[in-house]
């Protein structure tokens, strides 16, 4: 058990944090009810966390001020939502509480606890109990009085717990929708991630609490719009003022500030224009974020969608006719392009298939453009393994399990590709020139012919050396007549066993692709 908080803990809960919310994130999506039911909740609070934990890994910090400001800065400058507004200014707290301290001791945390809580109930125009505002208030009160750390965090995390159980007695829109609140579960998961590094992995929090039925969650706003930004060359006093004009307009409002010279703004309102003229009336605005709640439940009816990456049309139709989304994808994919067609999808969850590991690269830094939706990359480096991801995709099984079974499958295709070489080149087969017919198995050569029938049947011989049940032939429209008949007829003599499944490829960079299953 830790006795002192120190950087490399710090960091320590920062990651742990940042991975139990992105665990948790559907569940507190699904419970989120106030103050607008717009289920997004876990994924404001797991933006505001990731956006502080990219902050610290860019900085890299070796003190624990150092550690804790580079959090705040982070969460500030990426806070999403209400939620994730209040969750930067109790990182705030702490950061400005242990600015100074090179070991946080159970007492000096306990303080930076009750600064946290000062500070995110400064941060709301209209304080509510029975949302995170109270959780905080708890644990903060429990973490007072005693210097060891292990007592003073498990007695923060405890009042946490019992404190987001009491919400629904304060709140009727959580006793009438049979949920806790969803920021208060939220910041229970970051104390127990805090309780988990301090206490050699102990954890506290019992599984969230989540409705069978998500359409029970109907609390609407009385506004149209959330509207966000950040601002900048102000001070305290104009931007006190700025709150008392967002009041003025509508509710849910928050104007809170790093303690130097940056702020961040949140507003429910109707009238957009002027909660943005108000903030430049103020200082300089930048970061306008506006969300229409009715278009966002909308967008995020559909829970589950699978977006396929392909080179073509004909591709496309067949990952079409599977139930996926489609991309078709050029030389010159941009992360924007990406962002647009994970938000096109109109899911809550997005399943990318890459099906080339140049497009994968892409997809990997697009993934946090998907704004409110999370973004999964399936490790598919063909379209053969996107196939086979897509033909075990079950919407209605466990989430995670179902992102598993879609990597385990294509990793267990085997690919190969039938192709010209256009220039010559050293192989581990040795060397081939412009014009030779080249097979790969999983990206490498392994053989080099002369004439594409016999390179199909040799190349098909190597990949089912190992088994398989059903062979994949995608092939392209440059390959010659017959390939697909060759193939064909060289399994009915060899390999009777062996299913053959071929398909039009359409416009692919290889004569054929193949998938052994």
């Amino acid at each position: 058990m830790l006795r002192t908080l120190t950087a490399a803990a710090a960091r320590r809960w920062a990651d742990l944090a940042l991975a139990a919310l992105a665990a948790e994130r559907d569940a507190i999506d699904r419970i989120n009810v106030y103050p607008v039911a717009d289920g997004d909740t876990g994924t404001n609070l797991l933006q505001t966390m990731r956006a502080a934990v990219e902050t610290l890994d860019a900085a890299e910090p070796d003190t624990l001020g150092g550690v804790l400001a580079a959090l705040s800065k982070g969460a500030l400058g990426g806070a999403c939502g209400n939620s994730g507004m209040l969750l930067s200014q109790a990182m705030r707290g702490i950061a400005e509480q242990l600015r100074d301290v090179a070991e946080a001791d159970g007492r000096a945390f306990g303080a930076s606890l009750l600064r946290a809580e000062e500070m995110a109930r400064q941060a709301v125009a209209e304080p509510v109990e029975g949302t995170l505002l109270s959780v905080l208030r708890a644990a903060a009160r429990a973490a007072a009085n005693s210097d060891e750390l292990g007592v003073v965090v498990q007695n923060a995390t405890r009042a946490a717990i019992s404190a987001l159980a009491a919400t629904p007695a304060q709140l009727s829109v959580l006793s009438d929708a049979g949920v806790v609140d969803a920021g208060g579960r939220g910041l229970v998961i970051m104390l127990d991630a805090l309780h988990a590094v301090v206490r050699d992995g102990e954890r506290l929090a019992p599984k969230a609490p989540v409705p069978g039925d998500p359409g029970v969650l109907e609390h609407e706003s009385q506004y149209e719009y959330e509207v966000m930004y950040l601002l900048a060359d102000t001070d305290q006093d104009r931007a006190f003022a700025l709150r008392d004009a967002l009041c003025g307009l509508g509710d849910c409002v928050s104007v809170v500030g790093d303690g130097a010279a940056s702020w961040a703004v949140h507003v429910h309102c109707d009238d957009i224009g002027a909660a943005i003229e108000s903030g430049i009336e103020t200082g300089r605005v930048h970061k306008i974020k506006v969300t229409r709640f009715a278009d966002q439940q909308a967008a995020f009816a559909r829970d589950v969608a699978v977006l396929a990456c392909v080179p073509g049309g004909a591709l496309g139709e067949l990952f079409a006719a599977e139930g996926a989304d489609v991309l078709v994808v050029g030389p010159e994919l941009t992360a924007d392009e990406l962002g647009e067609a994970f938000r096109s999808t109109g899911a809550a969850h997005v399943l990318v298939l890459p099906n080339d590991s140049a497009t994968a690269a892409v997809v990997e830094r697009a993934g946090l453009l998907g704004e409110g939706q999370e973004v999964v990359v399936v490790p598919t480096a063909s379209p053969v393994q996107g196939l086979a991801a897509l033909a075990v995709h079950d919407p209605s099984r466990r989430r995670a399990d179902d992102q598993v079974a879609m990597a385990e499958a294509a990793a267990a295709t085997r690919r190969g590709e039938l192709r010209i070489a256009d220039a010559e080149a050293l192989t581990w087969v040795g060397r081939c020139l412009p014009g030779d017919v080249l097979g790969l198995i999983d990206g490498e050569v392994v053989l080099i012919g002369d004439d594409v029938l016999t390179a199909v049947r040799d190349l098909a011989a190597r990949m089912l050396t190992a088994g398989g049940e059903l062979l994949t032939a995608l092939v392209g429209a440059d390959a010659p007549d017959g390939l697909s008949g060759a193939l064909a007829e060289y399994l009915r003599q060899a390999r009777p066993e062996v299913e053959l499944a071929c398909y039009p490829g359409g416009d692919l960079d290889a004569l054929l692709l193949l998938g052994v299953e």
